[in-house]
């Protein structure tokens, strides 16, 4: 345990969200659950610095590069916490910071089609039960839905139709 909490304080010091995600596992079994919500909220904390300093430098993030990865992983995570939250105008607001957020085209899309499912006050449940490929996501591996049925397409439609208006 000793040595679990020096690696956190260790990668936290300097800023390394994947090695605290590299740490996860490690941290559920062995950390209580208020150890165990701090340990979240510093990785949700060092991703929305990482943001600050990419929003500030006008730069976007690829998401091949680890830390990258790790921080667009930490933000869908908080994105989706207000999801399931029904705090839909918030999750509606990180899914289109994340959009436009990363050089990957596949993940900007999949946050636009978040977005959309937000935006019309869809809930999490129907999201995952109509719009998103659970299968198809899980054997691509990613860390976000980024598989989806025919229910995306119509939602992406219905929203520039909404927007002509």
């Amino acid at each position: 345990m000793r040595d679990l909490k020096e690696e956190v304080l260790k990668a936290q010091e300097s800023g390394d969200i994947a090695k605290l995600y590299v740490l996860e596992q490690r941290a559920q079994d062995e950390l209580n659950e208020d150890e165990l919500m701090r340990y979240y909220s510093n990785i949700l904390e060092l991703a929305l610095e990482r943001l600050t300093d990419v929003l500030e430098k006008k730069i976007r993030m690829d998401i091949t590069e680890v830390q990258d990865f790790a921080t667009l992983r930490a933000l869908y995570e908080y994105a989706v916490e207000h999801y399931s939250a029904d705090s839909l105008h918030d999750a509606s607001a990180l899914f289109e910071v994340l959009s436009g957020l990363s050089l990957d085209k596949e993940f900007s899309q999949a946050m636009k089609i978040h977005q959309k499912a937000a935006d019309a006050k869809m809930s999490l449940d129907d999201f995952i039960n109509k719009v998103a490929d659970i299968e198809a996501t899980q054997s691509a591996g990613t860390f976000y839905v980024s598989a989806f049925t025919n229910e995306a397409q119509k939602l992406l439609n219905d929203s520039k139709i909404a927007m002509e208006k």
